[in-house]
């Protein structure tokens, strides 16, 4: 199977995260109108797959806090198929910038892929030898952790500021794919919520104004670090 011809993306940018109550998400989408708009796609489900070694050394130095971390996720809208395009990518956090390289492929691609059958993920260039030096470097990647949320994105017209909130985010240890379903164990208590802040400058003080007024103050929280602490962790 060739490697599609589509498109990669490259982002730098600053990725705030803070975990919302019910009140305080409902009190947050009001306040946000008049700044921000819903994107097109509206609610939408995403699955998440994340690659680690076998002794998950990817998430155990992320959750140590450096000040460089990277990760490896398979990234779906809904449920996969065997056709839908995927998105792989590495995303890295340095100085607590974000770098993210991400390619479009599909499923039977990417298995090939991380069986070393193949270095081609997308149709070359770059990003797909920097994900391919990834894959190298650590050696043998397998899926160990699917994060699943209920995400509304929000953009500022005009401007590079994006905000989303991940709604009921769950995980999954067992069926490691993204073509089954979309259940998964709840990473929060009910109703509860997780907000990111991304922008490529400073945050502005109309937003930072809103936050405060509103109570609702950063976290370090990590889907991954979490499902891995509370379950992962545990059983090994």
């Amino acid at each position: 199977m060739a490697a599609p011809a589509k498109p990669a993306f490259v982002m730098k940018r600053y990725e705030m995260k803070y975990i919302l109550n019910p009140l305080q998400r409902e009190y947050l989408i009001k306040k946000l109108e008049g700044h921000m708009k819903v994107d097109k796609y509206g609610l939408t489900s995403i699955e998440s797959l994340y690659y680690d070694t076998p002794d998950y050394r990817l998430i155990r130095n992320s959750l140590e806090k450096p000040e460089f971390k990277e990760k490896m996720r398979l990234r779906s809208y809904g449920i996969a198929s065997e056709n839908s395009p995927v998105f792989l990518e590495i995303k890295r956090k340095a100085y607590g910038i974000v770098y993210k390289r991400r390619v479009q492929t599909m499923l039977p691609l990417v298995n090939r892929f991380f069986n070393g059958e193949t270095d081609d993920i997308c149709e070359g260039g770059q990003i797909n030898r920097e994900i391919t030096a990834f894959r190298d470097y650590y050696r043998k990647l397998i899926p160990t952790c699917l994060i699943i949320y209920d995400r509304v994105a929000y953009y500022q017209p005009g401007g590079d500021l994006r905000l989303t909130v991940d709604q009921n985010p769950r995980y999954r240890t067992d069926e490691l794919n993204l073509t089954s379903s979309l259940d998964g164990i709840p990473l929060l208590d009910e109703g509860c919520s997780i907000l990111e802040i991304k922008v490529q400058q400073a945050m502005p003080l109309w937003l930072t104004q809103i936050l405060s007024s509103g109570g609702i103050y950063k976290s370090s929280f990590s889907k991954y670090g979490e499902a891995y602490t509370r379950q992962i962790l545990k059983a090994r």
